[in-house]
């Protein structure tokens, strides 16, 4: 049978070191796997020849001269996609921090978030506690003495 309480608690504070550390982790992770997201799809659409024809369509509709090439081989993509990740990563990981040092500075003044929690605590029902083992008709009172027994503090050294 478990019993159920409501509990308050107030967020009062966050650490901005420990804020700063779990943003850059979870940005550097997210901007490394959008960088290789669209490297992959660049690579497919590479792989099906859509950069070329829109370098001929840019060159018949007259936005290109007929000897540019508009879509270069994805280097500057790579480029593109490379700084813009660190750039994003950067900027979401100070933006992060920032807001954790706002909140601190504004939690002194209003203080802080209150949540209510429903804290669970299980009502195990006691039993007895077991009885020793039974050392069997084999054995006589005298030779039951030297069984080792979980009594002491050194009922292992038996063994």
């Amino acid at each position: 049978m478990a019993t159920v309480r409501r509990v308050r608690r107030v967020i009062r504070k966050f650490d901005p070191w420990t804020v700063f550390k779990v943003s850059l982790l979870l940005h550097v992770v997210f901007a490394a796997a959008t960088l290789i997201g669209l490297l992959l799809m660049w690579s497919l659409v590479e792989r099906a020849g859509i950069p070329a024809s829109l370098d001929r369509f840019l060159i018949t509709i007259s936005l290109v001269d007929e000897g540019s090439v508009f879509f270069d081989n994805g280097s500057r993509f790579t480029r593109v996609s490379v700084f813009f990740s660190v750039v994003f990563g950067a900027a979401m990981t100070l933006l992060t921090t920032l807001a954790a040092v706002f909140y601190n500075l504004t939690s002194d003044v209003v203080g802080g978030v209150e949540v209510v929690m429903l804290e669970e605590t299980l009502q195990v029902p006691a039993t007895p506690a077991p009885s020793p083992p039974d050392p069997g008709p084999d054995v006589s009172p005298e030779d039951s003495a030297e069984l080792p027994t979980m009594a002491g503090d050194r009922w292992w050294s038996s063994f």
